[in-house]
């Protein structure tokens, strides 16, 4: 099965993996500059590393956390929308969307982290989710405004 909405979700699952380089790439030098020997930590969370680095060091980290968050539920609402042969045109380019304030989201955090402006790119991201979810419903019950 081919579906234009599977080019958004494997783009997402990409740019997820590249948060993660860069959570790695900016952890590490900051937990060295913390003075933290991984070599010889057992257990610990987030949140004890968080009051140890410098915040900036942290936001790569929180934006992978969030890109596993809500993106799980674009992730299932596109392949059921591909499953329903519902996953081109309007709900690809929707999915485009989705992705697209997904990634300006993900820069917003890791560099000036402005709440007002990552939290207007979240919700944009909310609504493209929503018309999503309402497009796979109306596909599924048969509801059409034609």
């Amino acid at each position: 099965m081919h579906s234009a909405i599977f080019g958004p979700v494997i783009t997402l699952i990409g740019w997820t993996l590249v948060m993660w380089l860069w959570m790695y790439v900016t952890r590490a030098p900051a937990m060295r500059r913390a003075n933290i020997d991984v070599t010889k930590l057992t257990g610990g969370i987030g949140a004890d590393l968080r009051a140890r680095i410098e915040p900036k060091a942290q936001w790569p980290a929180d934006n992978y956390n969030h890109l596993l968050e809500q993106p799980v539920i674009f992730y299932a609402i596109c392949i059921v929308l591909a499953l329903m042969d519902q996953g081109d045109n309007l709900n690809a380019t929707v999915a485009w969307a989705y992705v697209a304030l997904r990634i300006v989201h993900s820069l917003v955090q890791v560099t000036t982290n402005r709440v007002i402006i990552r939290f207007s790119l979240f919700s944009l991201a909310t609504i493209a989710l929503i018309m999503l979810t309402v497009h796979a419903a109306m596909a599924y019950w048969g509801v059409s405004f034609r």
